[in-house]
């Protein structure tokens, strides 16, 4: 009887496996077998997966026809200023922003002048902004479950360290800025990752807790002030990785040869900001974007992508890459630099700090195509804004189009090209994404569009993330 109960137990397993690989869509054995007939078996692929075995795929995708001798030539360039390096944290954008801030004030000065500002200072600020951002916005969705793709929005990612211009301009507007000198890096602000995870978790924990007030019908002063509470705890954190935001402060500039130029000054972060970019950001400047999924010539608003809650959403006019790179050229002519933004790791040959579309033929090495066109890529999570850098020279035909472009880095000075990237045009426009004008550089018509009414869009679409 036990070896007939056996028996069935083991033709009923059989049929229930047989039945859970016939499940439609599934990966039956016969269809791996089939697969693994058509595998082709010649000696090259054998030969190509030893060199793989033990090699990095990038060396064997080179394209060594490519290897040529750069040419570094730009017919058009901004002053050079020093590189900065943002270690092992996501401030990609806070560097790029202030390299844009320091060549400016430089430009203001006729390069007699020069200034350099403590991301450490503001990025103190950017993280107890994103804190209160968060819990607020978990106070304002509160009603919703807690599964609502909104509320998953604040709790999946309560705090980071990426962002744009935006948070820049918010930001400084709101609490000034200071000398590099006066207030430096920290290990922390370096080195985010685990900083980052420990406010994460307390915010989470905190949010929990104002949900819970809110949908027990707790008074809104009562959440405010129990806000607050949660919120001192966040700075005390900060002030311990990041250290205590400077106040007040005495500085005196410098030249490009580093010597002191004039007495030293007494400075709040407001008065330094003042006087050193004078009239507020927010207004000066519009952002734009390259979004071929989309109609041109049209704004869109990133609902609850900012840094500050008070503060402004990302706002992108879309364009077409002609468009972009007429006020890039024009405002490069000027001697102004511009924060643009990169999906840097395509094509990247970080050895040279050179990027061409023609650097890798990595359809070659794995005998296949990879022909999806830029809003092909963005639709699908296959691009989008990575990596913020600084805009600063254009080498231009005989006709006036752009051969090439070439971004400051903030990954050190020893990297690439001296701590540059030079692109190639067709590279910039298969994967530049976001640059920022000066509105004095923007033609009529795109400052009218500015001006629609923006059309919103969620912070999940692939296009919209923070830069890093």
């Amino acid at each position: 009887m036990r070896k007939k109960i056996i028996i069935l137990s083991l033709v009923l397993g059989a049929t229930f496996a047989a039945n859970a690989q016939q499940k439609d869509g599934g990966i039956t054995l016969k269809m791996v077998s089939e697969i693994e007939n058509a595998q082709k078996k010649s000696a090259a692929d054998k030969a190509l997966f030893n060199a793989m075995a033990s090699n990095n795929i990038d060396n064997l995708a080179t394209n060594f026809a490519n290897q040529r001798e750069l040419d570094t030539y730009f017919s058009d360039e901004t002053a050079k200023q020093s590189i900065h390096d943002q270690k092992q944290s996501g401030r990609c954008w806070m560097f790029t922003g202030m390299n844009v801030l320091r060549s400016r004030f430089a430009q203001m000065h006729n390069d007699t002048l020069s200034v350099e500002f403590s991301q450490a200072y503001l990025f103190f600020y950017d993280q107890l902004e994103k804190a209160n951002l968060m819990l607020q916005g978990v106070v304002d969705n509160a009603k919703k479950p807690l599964d609502d793709i909104r509320l998953q929005f604040f709790f999946k990612n309560p705090i980071n360290d990426g962002g744009t211009f935006c948070g820049i301009a918010d930001l400084a507007d709101k609490y000034g800025l200071v000398p590099m000198s006066v207030q430096p890096e920290t290990y922390s602000a370096e080195n985010t990752s685990r900083m980052a995870r420990l406010v994460s978790s307390k915010l989470r924990e905190y949010g929990l807790e104002l949900r819970k007030m809110a949908n027990d019908g707790k008074k809104p002063a009562a959440i405010k002030a129990r806000k607050q509470e949660m919120l001192a705890q966040i700075y005390h954190m900060l002030t311990l990785t990041l250290g205590e935001p400077v106040k007040e402060f005495t500085y005196a500039f410098k030249n490009k040869d580093g010597k002191t130029v004039g007495e030293p000054k007494k400075y709040t972060p407001m008065s330094f900001y003042k006087e050193v970019v004078g009239d507020q950001l927010n207004g000066s400047f519009i952002m734009v974007m390259n979004d071929p999924r989309r109609p041109y010539y049209k704004t869109y608003e990133v609902e609850y992508d900012r840094h500050v809650y008070d503060g402004h959403n990302w706002k992108y006019v879309n364009l077409p890459m002609e468009d972009i790179e007429q006020m890039a050229i024009a405002a490069i002519k000027d001697g102004r630099k511009m924060y643009s933004s990169y999906d840097v790791g395509k094509q990247l040959d970080r050895k040279r700090g050179y990027c061409d579309v023609n650097n890798y033929d990595y359809g070659a090495l794995f005998n296949t195509t990879f022909p999806m066109n830029k809003a092909d890529r963005i639709a699908t999570f296959d691009s989008g804004s990575t990596h913020a850098m600084t805009l600063t020279a254009v080498d231009l035909d005989e006709n006036g189009q752009p051969k090439k472009w070439k971004v400051e880095n903030s990954w050190g000075g020893s990297w690439g090209q001296q701590g540059c990237l030079i692109m190639t045009a067709e590279w910039f426009r298969e994967y530049m994404f976001r640059l920022v004008v000066d509105k004095k550089y923007v033609p009529a018509k795109i400052l009218e569009v500015e001006k629609q009414k923006p059309i919103m869009v969620m912070p999940e679409d692939p296009l919209f993330q923070m830069d890093e």
